[in-house]
């Protein structure tokens, strides 16, 4: 109370995680986004933590605002009325390569009103990290005034805000040589009010950064480096207990190889100890690598710590893409073993798949799902264009010969294709993508998964909302799942600023149409679907339920399988 009467003076600092356009050109937003962002949990706990240590002067009140565009209309002329005529700070966080261009689109208003602009994230320290020189949307950035942030904020955010409240912030800073240590800095944390406006109770955290592997596609290890980094079990506790006080229980934890984590065992224990001993109802969101398993007891601890679903990188079942990629970790014959651990210690498996190898080819790629849909235990499968994401050596290869890339930013989502295929058309390659969404939900598949649910204890009522999620947001949304929400919202002047503004006798009778259109299909799938359920509940068999994907196999049965011939499908002469 003393130090707010001496409190003064104000600093307003606005964090925004902006979102990206669709195919239309309207920002991706929804009433409900999918998971919260980790970066700007982050942000916003270095901020409070400037706050309360009160880095611009005692006499100096630091007032945040922390938003996520993926579920909160952003109108940069609001926020530059917010920040007022006084020092403040609007900083753009963790913009990925895609969210570029509408992170340029909310700072150039911002600028022109005056306001100091930064921007900070994957694209930035990416290309920074990667490029020999500044590309030529850094510059022109940095052109109108905005400064750019490179590197990881801890340890550095407070001279930021110093040089914003004395309006002498710089063009750049570049931290990419410098990675911080993670142990004992201040916690990534949002607001309970910014959580609940996601999907569920559900908040991220990062228990290390780092990834001690090669692949070529990975922006990753160029960025967050290939040495890990890591919280203490200590540190991970205080971020669970501080959201637990706030009603959150449900936490992804957003290390990209939680399994590369040297403190995996000692966080695993701490949270086997709150869950087993003081009954904490705890659930976790994890993402590991393919030979997790090789590392005794992992899965069996990560069961009981509350790890509920699993995200695998598993990308391809043909080791010639495999190895083209430097992806030398990942064993195909390894991979049912590894997924059937998963099943037994409860928990739901998401896999990444990769569209686009330079020996794919539509025929090897939809033979391939078929396999896996036959042959592996996975629930939700996440296709994804192979992109040379800024950032990424894949990206620097093509950059350094002089290689077609696409110009526009928005879309390096890993859902557009962005640079030539050796066999494939652009278009034969974007319709791939789709074909392979398709093609592993298909309806048929989709009843499949839920007989496996039933048959290895799974919750069948869980698993039928995460199929009905991804279904209807490839078939109805047109839109990668990772990105969805519930009831999108389109503001007809939030358009990309190339593309007209439509009119409003156009624009919502076709918004309101698309929702009733979305919201009927979604109902006769629930309906279709939740039937089903009730078939599989009453009867007592599904419960032995088995076929290949569950059965186990010794090593020696390896090239019995269809798996072992994968990638041998070449396209046509």
């Amino acid at each position: 109370m003393m130090a707010a009467k001496r409190a003064r003076k104000r600093f307003s600092l606005v964090l925004i995680k902006p979102s990206h356009y669709d195919d239309d050109g309207y920002v991706i937003q929804w009433l409900r986004s999918a998971i919260p962002s980790n970066t700007l949990a982050v942000l916003y706990g270095l901020a409070l933590d400037c706050k309360e240590r009160r880095v611009l002067g005692d006499d100096v009140e630091i007032v945040i605002s922390a938003f996520d565009e993926c579920n909160t209309h952003i109108r940069p002329e609001r926020i530059a009325r917010q920040v007022g005529s006084g020092p403040g700070l609007v900083a753009l966080v963790g913009v990925q390569s895609n969210q570029y261009p509408r992170a340029m689109d909310i700072a150039r208003p911002l600028r022109a009103a005056g306001v100091q602009v930064c921007i900070g994230g994957f694209h930035v320290s990416g290309c920074l990290s990667m490029l020999p020189e500044v590309p030529a949307e850094l510059k022109q950035a940095m052109d109108l005034g905005i400064s750019l942030f490179a590197g990881e904020a801890e340890g550095r955010f407070e001279q930021v805000l110093r040089d914003a409240w004395q309006g002498t912030l710089k063009p750049l800073y570049n931290y990419m040589a410098d990675l911080p240590s993670l142990d004992g800095v201040p916690m990534p944390i949002l607001p309970a009010t910014r959580i609940k406006r996601t999907g569920g109770k559900i908040t991220t955290f990062d228990a290390g950064r780092g990834c001690p592997f090669q692949c070529s596609f990975c922006t990753i290890i160029n960025v967050q480096g290939r040495k890990s980094r890591r919280r203490s079990a200590d540190d991970v506790e205080q971020i669970i207990r501080r959201n637990l006080a706030q009603g959150i229980n449900r936490f992804f934890i957003t290390d990209d190889n939680f399994a590369r984590n040297k403190d995996w065992e000692s966080i695993f224990d701490r949270l086997i100890v709150m869950r087993e001993q003081e009954k904490l109802n705890l659930k976790f969101v994890i993402q590991v690598d393919t030979m997790c398993h090789r590392l005794p007891k992992f899965i069996e601890k990560a069961g009981r710590a509350g790890v509920a679903r699993v995200f695998i990188g598993l990308e391809s079942i043909n080791p010639e893409s495999l190895l083209g990629a430097r992806k030398k970790q990942n064993k195909v014959a390894e991979y049912r073993k590894m997924l059937l651990e998963w099943k037994s210690a409860g928990a739901t498996v998401f896999a990444g798949y990769i569209v686009g190898f330079p020996s794919d080819t539509p025929e090897s790629i939809l033979r391939d799902i078929g396999i896996i849909q036959r042959e592996l235990a996975i629930d939700l499968l996440e296709p994804h264009c192979l992109t040379p994401l800024p950032g990424s050596e894949d990206h620097q290869k093509l950059h350094k010969a002089g290689a077609y890339l696409d110009p526009d930013l928005n879309k390096y989502d890993l859902e557009h294709v962005t640079t030539p295929h050796a066999t494939m058309s652009a278009e034969q390659w974007q319709k791939l993508y789709h074909d392979t969404w398709t093609s592993f939900y298909s309806l048929e598949h989709i009843e499949t998964v839920m007989r496996r649910a039933v048959a290895t204890n799974s919750n069948p009522g869980n698993m039928t909302f995460l199929l009905l999620w991804y279904y209807s947001c490839v078939t109805l949304e047109k839109i990668d799942p990772l990105e969805g929400g519930y009831l999108r919202r389109k503001y007809r002047k939030d358009r990309r600023p190339a593309l007209p503004i439509e009119s409003p006798f156009v624009f919502y009778p076709r918004y309101v149409a698309d929702l009733f259109y979305k919201h009927f299909k979604l109902a006769q799938l629930v309906w279709r679907y939740g039937r089903f359920r009730r078939q599989l509940k009453r009867d007592p068999d599904a419960r032995y339920y088995t076929d290949a994907a569950l059965t186990p196999f010794e090593e020696d049965e390896f090239d019995s399988l269809e798996i072992s011939t994968a990638g041998a499908v070449k396209s046509p002469v």
